[in-house]
């Protein structure tokens, strides 16, 4: 199976499992198991070895960061650039009021799907799909989300629920 065939089927995958993800989060927030966060992490490094995240982009292609302040100062500068001037090209306020582009894809990710800005890049990009966090139910639904854009997100989760059954 392509990368572009596995990414066209994950978004229905991750609906498929979505019900079942969210009890076993829920549970995960009510008996927060003492190994979490390292079963976590060794999934999270694990999955990790095995993806080629420049053979996807997906994140790039169909979502934004969010831009903080910093953010915003490290990428104005790294293009040569006003941080207004910066957030006048490229970004707008979503609906909670967060900083994000003015659209999809990236304007930063190039065909090759390599980052123009990586060394500037955002935090949240830096961090994505944050499957490497502590106390990961506590940031379930952004998991949960993310499931459907980013493959490795998916399987971490799905070999999360096999290895630390509730």
């Amino acid at each position: 199976m392509t990368v572009q065939d596995h990414l066209s089927q994950l978004p229905a995958q991750a609906r498929a499992e979505e019900a079942a993800n969210r009890k076993y989060f829920r549970k995960l927030a009510q008996k927060k198991p003492k190994k979490l966060d390292a079963i976590v992490l060794a999934l999270h490094e694990e999955v990790f070895q095995e993806t080629d995240c420049l053979s996807c982009a997906n994140c790039c292609k169909t979502t934004s960061p969010i831009f903080r302040d910093k953010d915003i100062e490290r990428l104005a500068a790294a293009l040569g650039m006003r941080p207004a001037a910066f957030v006048e090209k490229y970004l707008h306020l979503d609906e909670d009021g967060d900083y994000v582009h003015n659209g999809a894809p990236c304007p930063f990710l190039g065909a090759d799907n390599y980052c123009s800005v990586y060394d500037a890049r955002p935090k949240a990009c830096r961090e994505y799909p944050h499957t490497d966090r502590k106390q990961i139910y506590q940031i379930a639904n952004l998991t949960l989300k993310n499931t459907a854009i980013c493959p490795a997100a998916f399987e971490i989760v799905k070999r999360l629920r096999e290895a630390l059954p509730l």
